[in-house]
């Protein structure tokens, strides 16, 4: 598996003490549903301009991700796993709230209204088997789970089962999780 390193200065440390058991699955296209160019890699970069009209939404935001899996395949990496990438914002899993502290954010390139790629898929299942080869990750969610109401990534599109029989060892939490302590 090959990972091309990208650098995003939206990262900080992980709280002392903190174990990474978690994925958070993403989806994201910049402009919405285009997927060329490298309007994503400049986001986590930093370096987006937002003075483009396209993406004026987007002034001020600092945003990261660990991994970046493009509709082809490609593996981008943005963030080392043992830091803290900025890509769940306000979250809550298993009763824990900001999920950023103890996850693995991976976003995929698409929107929720298409299907992922089949070399997605792939590329997706030999990451994160690696992944849970180095790193003692128990979970794997989406965005949409640990915000509801806020987010709807990776989206009704994303086919977890399909992931699942891929990567038997892992376990898949898909409730809309509340209660933050």
């Amino acid at each position: 598996m090959r990972v091309t390193e990208r650098f995003s200065p939206h990262s900080n440390e992980r709280p002392e003490g903190t174990t990474i058991d978690l994925v958070v699955l993403h989806f994201i296209s910049l402009p919405a549903g285009v997927f060329s160019g490298d309007a994503v890699e400049r986001l986590f970069a930093g370096t987006l301009d937002t003075d483009e009209p396209v993406f004026a939404d987007l002034k001020g935001l600092r945003v990261s991700s660990h991994f970046f899996i493009r509709r082809t395949g490609e593996i981008l990496s943005f963030v080392p796993v043992e830091r803290r990438a900025w890509h769940a914002g306000v979250s809550v899993f298993h009763g824990r709230s900001d999920c950023n502290n103890r996850s693995v954010g991976i976003e995929l390139e698409g929107t929720g209204e298409l299907p992922f790629e089949d070399a997605q898929y792939e590329a997706l299942a030999a990451l994160l088997a690696d992944l849970s080869a180095h790193l003692p990750i128990r979970w794997v969610t989406g965005h949409e789970h640990v915000a509801p109401g806020r987010k709807s990534d990776p989206g009704p599109f994303f086919d977890w089962r399909r992931l699942a029989r891929a990567l038997p060892r892992l376990r898949f939490d898909l409730r809309p999780q509340t209660g933050a302590k």
